[in-house]
Formats: structure tokens, sequence, C-alpha cells
């Protein structure tokens, strides 16, 4: 509700509201007993709160019980909104307020699942906790918020999130090629033993503290550590300490989950879109990295390509690319595609820090896909799988192979193919506009 707006509702609660910060926090609501029946989160929440003594909600079949039952509310502010999800989930787990209780025992709500018996322990979001072996967080109400607030942590903890088995006596892993998290530095990559068992499970262990609300207090003990180990000369270990103690201090300005939020794919977890794929394509293992290539015209003639980047089945849009095509004059898609695929593809093979994706999607159907593979086949390195999706009866098309594949409509994998295409469909189109409006605005490209 925002200032300017006037409530229907004189109540007493909705008078209180009005006193509300327009800051991050979980509202509580009570009854006439003075009972808490409704926690809920806001990233403002004044406005938040606010809506629930507006005319809407009181006609909301969603809302309409429970606005009749409100007679007091409070508020608990957060430092951000990462602070605010977490909080509504333990004191939802503390409460079991009345109109959350359906939240009580439905594993089908998501949870933080950390696998804390691991030599190094993951951090998972999952729909279907394990009974043994893990330590679990939630309930939450949100899955958008939760997989927000997993990656806004992960660039603090430096986590990982992988479903790897990896022990530390195993010295295979030492050659194992990280993804690209390790890239960007949002995990310090044990796959490939970069760092010790002790010193990443004591990440973790922070991570606990934070998670069950003790931030103050671990802040003030990694300050006492990291001075510890600068005097110790464990400079490296020291300078990872700062980083991170940057990081949760400015976790109130990094802490904005519409930045981070992925959007669900699935009623069900995305993994099993992977399973499907790893099915279909005939893979050894479960497919993390996906990319997917779309070509866009601009006014017909300039053309423009879009790459996009999916991990363990969601975007991940640092990895995000858009090409403006030189080689090529008019609209010729199939050499639009040879040329993005061999610009792409040339930086991944120099570059040794990027890792290579496990499957390439290309928008199209086998003049697309063969002109992507007159390029593949020259290189040294190549994804696993390379396949083009035709729109039009969403046949599955690959090198070799005469005949299309053709999954059910109700297929995970293809459904997760659908949803690479269309967002570099998307992502293309996007720059396609850009450019379009920079061009009438007699501006230039960079």
């Amino acid at each position: 509700m925002s200032d300017g707006e006037a409530s229907p509702d004189t109540s007493p609660a909705a008078l209180k509201v009005r006193s509300f910060p327009h800051k991050p926090g979980v509202y509580l609501m009570k009854d006439e007993a003075g009972r808490v029946i409704y926690v809920g989160k806001a990233k403002d929440l004044r406005n938040r709160a606010g809506s629930y003594f507006l005319k809407a909600a009181a006609v909301d079949a969603r809302t309409s019980q429970l606005v009749r039952e409100i007679r007091d509310i409070d508020f608990i502010e957060a430092e951000s909104e990462v602070d605010a999800v977490l909080m509504e989930a333990r004191l939802i787990k503390d409460i079991q307020p009345k109109f959350n209780r359906e939240l009580k025992d439905d594993k089908t709500f998501p949870y933080l699942e950390i696998h804390i018996r691991e030599d190094f322990p993951r951090v998972l979001f999952t729909r279907e906790p394990q009974e043994k072996g893990t330590k679990l967080y939630g309930p939450f109400t949100s899955p958008r918020a939760l997989r927000g607030a997993i990656q806004v942590l992960q660039k603090v903890f430096k986590f990982r999130s992988c479903n790897l088995d990896i022990e530390e006596n195993d010295p295979r892993w030492r050659w194992f090629r990280p993804c690209l998290l390790a890239s960007i530095h949002q995990c310090t990559a044990p796959c490939n033993l970069r760092i010790g068992k002790e010193e990443y499970r004591q990440s973790i262990r922070r991570l606990q503290r934070f998670l069950e609300g003790h931030k103050r207090d671990l802040l003030r003990d990694m300050r006492r550590e990291m001075k510890e180990a600068a005097a110790a000369l464990r400079f490296e270990e020291a300078a990872r300490l700062r980083d991170e103690i940057e990081f949760l201090e400015k976790l109130d300005e990094r802490g904005k989950l519409d930045v981070h939020i992925q959007p669900e794919v699935f009623h069900v977890d995305p993994h099993k879109g992977l399973a499907g794929l790893q099915k279909v394509l005939k893979l050894s293992a479960s497919p993390r990295v996906i990319e997917g290539i779309d070509i866009a015209h601009l006014a017909g003639s300039e053309t423009v390509a879009a790459v996009v980047q999916f991990l363990d089945g969601l975007p991940f849009k640092p990895g995000y690319k858009r090409f403006r095509i030189r080689s090529v004059q008019g609209v010729d898609d199939y050499a639009s595609i040879r040329e993005v695929v061999q610009r792409r593809f040339l930086r991944l093979q120099d570059d040794t820090d990027e890792s290579m994706p496990d499957v390439l999607l290309i928008d199209g159907g086998k003049g697309q896909l063969h002109a992507a593979m007159a390029v593949l086949e020259v290189m040294e390195r190549r994804p696993r799988a390379v396949l083009g999706l035709a729109k039009r009866e969403e046949e599955i098309h690959l090198p070799d192979i005469a005949e299309p594949l053709r999954l059910s409509r109700h297929s995970f994998a293809l459904r997760l193919l659908q949803y690479v295409r269309d967002e570099a469909h998307r992502f293309a189109q996007h720059y396609h506009h850009l450019l379009r409006k920079r061009s009438a605005l007699g501006g230039k490209d960079q």
C-alpha cells in the first residue's frame, strides 16, 4: 500500500500497517486471541502487508478467510530480501501458523538441503528431501525466492550445487574440469581439489550459522579468524575471509532477489529434464551445461545471434552472449549459424578457464544443424551432444541420424529443450529490438 493510496479498512491493524517501514522483512498476522495465524515475507513491508487491507484481498478466495480473522499485525525488519526469505521459513517451522499449516508436512514444497556427511557437502534446492545424511532448511513458500537466495548465498560462501560424488582421497579429481561456477568465482571447485576438505566444510558451517539466523555472531568470529590468519601469514585464507565478510556486510545491497531469481521450468524439479536428456541423447552422465543458439534479422538485412546458457536445468544469465553477424550479407541463416558457432567455440577452445557445454542446441532443423556441425567437426574440442530443434513439429534432429526423434509433448527432456530454445529466441529478439531502437535514434552499437 503506497502512502498516497487510501485504505478502505480503518481497523486498528490496517491503521498500524501505515507505520510499517518500506524495507524488507516478515509480517505476522494475529487473531483476536493474539495467536499468529499467518507469516509472510516482503521486500517492502508497508506495501505488501498493506495489500491485505484493500477491498481486493477481502473478496479474493485465496485471502478472504485470512482477512476476516486478522485483528493485529506486527513485523520484524530484515537486513535484505534474502534474510527475509530465511526468516519466514524459520518462523513458519517454529510457529506453524494456521494459514501456513499446509506447509507443515507437505514435501512438495521446496527446501534447502545440505548433504552434511559428504567430504565436500553439496547445497541443493529440493522438493524431495532425503531421509538421512542431510540438514534441511525450510519449507519455503516460494520456489523462485529460494532459488534466488541460493544464488546470492553461493556468491558469498562459494559452495557446490552439483551432484558429483567427490572424495578428498581420490586423486582422479585433480584432473576433473570444473564447471562455469568456478570460472566466475561462485564455487571453490572441490571437484578439482582446489580446496581442502576442512576449509570447505568450514565455509559450510558458516553458511549454516547464517541460515540459522546468527549473522552478527558469524561476522564477529570471521573477523577474528581473518586477523589470526593474517598474523600467521596465511594470506590466501585471510583474503578469502575478507571477501566473505564484505559480501555478508553488503548483503542488503546484493540481496535483491529479482536480480537472481530464475524462473520455474517444470512443475517438478528440472533435474528430471536433465535425466531425460541423458537417456534420449545416450550420454554417459547427466548434462550440466546446455547452450542454445538463435538467429534474428534486423529489418530483413542485418543479422544478430544470441547464445544462452543453462546450468543444472535453469537459465544462467552470466553465460548469455550476443553477436552481430559480420560476414553475411542479407538473410542467410546457415551462414550466420556457421559464423556464430565458429566465434563462440574458437573462444572456448582458446580459453582454458571456461567450460565446454555438454549439449549445444541449435534453433532449427537439419539444415541449421548441418551448418553448425560443419564448423564443429574441425574443432579440437566440441560438446558431447549437438542437436537441432525444429519449431513446427518439435522434432529433434541429431547428426548422422536420418530420422528425427519425436518425443512426447509431455516429455521432461523435450520441455527443457523447448525452454532453452525459447529463451535463446527471446534473447535474440531482445537484441534485435535494442539495435532497431538505437538505429531509429541514430545511435551506434558498441
